[in-house]
């Protein structure tokens, strides 16, 4: 329903920053919450943040709140995640998400992206 395309990741260093994009196409990008995801291998998957649909809420896993920020603009089709003050186990490849806020937050989204790899390393 939704084509996600992700980008902005790479190398940072601990207390770096970085943002990531996710470009959205197909259904209509403003009916749908979305929301970011992360994995690393062996790893379950983490919830990361998500946003509704008209960009009025957003939901934050503990580990990043404060330091990341999620948000969206719907005459672009584009959803961003800020991350500020980045450590070590941020590392891993995020994924964009489309779907129920609970989707989000649960892993059961409608679709997913490919995913961009973010390091953060001295």
């Amino acid at each position: 329903q939704v084509q996600l395309i992700e980008s902005g990741g790479g190398l940072v260093q601990p207390g770096g920053s970085l943002t990531l994009s996710c470009a959205a196409s197909g259904r209509p990008f403003s009916s749908s919450s979305m929301g970011w995801s992360r994995h690393t291998p062996g790893k379950e998957r983490e919830f990361v943040a998500a946003i509704t649909m008209s960009g009025g809420d957003t939901y934050y896993a503990s580990s990043v709140k404060g330091r990341f920020t999620i948000s969206r603009d719907n005459a672009k089709n584009t959803v961003n995640l800020e991350m500020n003050s980045l450590k070590p186990e941020d590392t891993a490849v995020y994924y964009c998400a489309a779907g129920s806020i609970a989707g989000m937050i649960h892993g059961d989204p409608d679709s997913w992206g490919q995913g961009t790899q973010v390091t953060v390393s001295s």
